[in-house]
C-alpha cells in the first residue's frame, strides 16, 4: 500500500510538472449587436435614419489559453473529461513561434477588417453605395517596397495596368522574373487621407519602381516585392462598432445583420433569440470559423432558440447540438436574411437546417 501511495503521488506530481502540447477553448462571451455592451450601443450610426430593433441577433465568442500558456497533464485530462471545452494542439491555435503579441496583433488587425466587411456587405445589400479603392495593407520589413509603399498608399495600377481588386496586384507583379523591374502607380497615403478629410477624389498619383525578388515562403517560387493588398472603403455616412477585448473575423456576419436591422424599419428577428458566427466578406459571402462546437454551447446557455452557421460549419456542429438549438446553415447574408424572414414568420419547417454531412 505504501509503494501503490508513493506512485500514485509520484505520478500525480508528474502530471502537475510535465507540459503537454495543447491549448484549451471554451465558451466566451456572447453580445447582442442589437443591444448595449459595458454601457454604451455595440452599434452607433450617425448621418443616416435609423429604427430601433427588439430581439437578439448574438455575435460569439471563443475563450482559449494564451500562446505561452502551457498545459500540463492533469488540465489536459480534465479537459477531455469536461463536455464544455475542447482541448487542442496548441500548434492548431498558435503555429509554432507565434507569440502572444503576435497572436494579439493578428485578432485585432483581422477584427478590424471583419468590421469593415460587414459594414460594406450590409450597405450593398440595402443597395447603398460604398467607394472602394485597393491599398497597401502591410509592407514586409527588408523587401523592395520597404521605405518605397507605405501602408494605406492606394494602387491605381501595376504596369500601367489598373488594379480593381487585391487579387489584380499579385497577378500583375508574379508575370516578373525575380530581379525585374515592376512599376507601381500609387496615390500616397498622406494625399489619401487628406482629399476625404477635403470629401474629394485623391488626383496626386506617383509611379514607384521596385526590383524584384524571389519569393522565400513554403508557396511557389515567383516574383514579390514585399506587400500584401488590401481594400479600403468610403461610407456615405458614419458606423462605429464598440466592442472591445475581442480578436478574430469571425463576428462579421452578425455585425452585418446587426446595421441592416438598424437601418431598416421593423425586427429581423421577430422578438426571437438568434445567435451566430461566421466571417463575412465585402460581396457578403459568409466564411467557416474556428470552436464551432463551443460557440453553440456559449449561445445555448445564452438563451438562444437559433443559431445561424457558416455552411462550412455544419457538418461539425450538428454532431453535437445542444438541446433547444436549431443550426441554420447560411453561404450568404442574403441566406441568412432568408433564414430570419422564416423566424420571424413562424415559418421554421422552411429552415435549411445543418446535419452532420453539411
Amino acid at each position: 500500500m505504501l509503494a501503490s501511495t508513493l506512485m500514485l503521488i509520484a505520478l500525480l506530481c508528474a502530471g502537475v510538472l510535465i507540459p503537454v502540447p495543447y491549448a484549451e477553448m471554451s465558451p466566451g462571451p456572447t453580445v447582442n449587436t442589437l443591444g448595449d455592451h459595458d454601457g454604451e450601443p455595440v452599434l452607433q450610426i450617425t448621418g443616416h435614419k435609423t429604427y430601433q430593433a427588439g430581439g437578439h441577433l448574438n455575435m460569439t465568442t471563443v475563450r482559449v489559453t494564451s500562446a505561452d500558456f502551457r498545459m500540463n497533464l492533469v488540465e489536459a485530462v480534465y479537459g477531455w473529461l469536461d463536455p464544455d471545452t475542447k482541448v487542442v494542439p496548441h500548434d492548431t491555435l498558435y503555429p509554432a513561434g507565434t507569440t502572444e503579441e503576435q497572436s494579439s496583433q493578428q485578432n485585432a488587425e483581422e477584427f478590424s477588417q471583419s468590421q469593415e466587411s460587414a459594414k460594406v456587405a450590409a450597405l450593398k445589400e440595402l443597395g447603398i453605395p460604398v467607394k472602394s479603392w485597393v491599398i497597401v495593407a502591410t509592407v514586409v520589413k527588408d523587401s523592395p517596397a520597404e521605405g518605397r509603399l507605405h501602408a494605406g498608399d492606394v494602387i491605381k495600377a501595376v504596369d500601367g495596368t489598373a488594379v480593381r481588386q487585391p487579387s489584380d496586384v499579385a497577378k500583375l507583379v508574379t508575370k516578373h522574373k525575380a530581379g525585374q523591374n515592376v512599376v507601381f502607380t500609387v496615390v500616397p497615403a498622406k494625399e489619401q487621407a487628406a482629399a476625404e478629410k477635403a470629401h474629394r477624389t485623391a488626383t496626386a498619383t506617383r509611379d514607384v519602381t521596385l526590383t524584384t525578388k524571389a519569393s522565400d515562403d513554403s508557396g511557389p517560387k515567383r516574383a514579390v516585392v514585399g506587400i500584401s493588398a488590401g481594400t479600403d472603403h468610403t461610407f456615405p455616412f458614419t458606423i462605429d462598432i464598440k466592442l472591445a477585448d475581442v480578436g478574430g473575423p469571425s463576428a462579421g456576419l452578425m455585425f452585418a445583420l446587426g446595421i441592416y436591422d438598424k437601418l431598416t424599419p421593423g425586427d429581423l428577428t421577430g422578438g426571437k433569440f438568434v445567435a451566430g458566427t461566421g466571417t463575412i466578406d465585402d460581396n457578403g459571402t459568409v466564411g467557416p470559423i474556428g470552436g464551432i462546437e463551443m460557440k453553440t454551447i456559449g449561445a445555448r446557455d445564452k438563451g438562444a432558440q437559433y443559431f445561424l452557421t457558416p455552411a462550412d460549419n455544419c457538418a461539425a456542429a450538428a454532431k453535437d447540438t445542444p438541446s433547444g438549438l436549431t443550426l441554420v446553415k447560411v453561404k450568404t447574408i442574403g441566406d441568412a436574411l432568408g433564414a430570419l424572414k422564416d423566424i420571424r414568420s413562424g415559418n421554421t419547417a422552411a429552415l435549411p437546417t445543418c446535419t452532420t454531412k453539411g
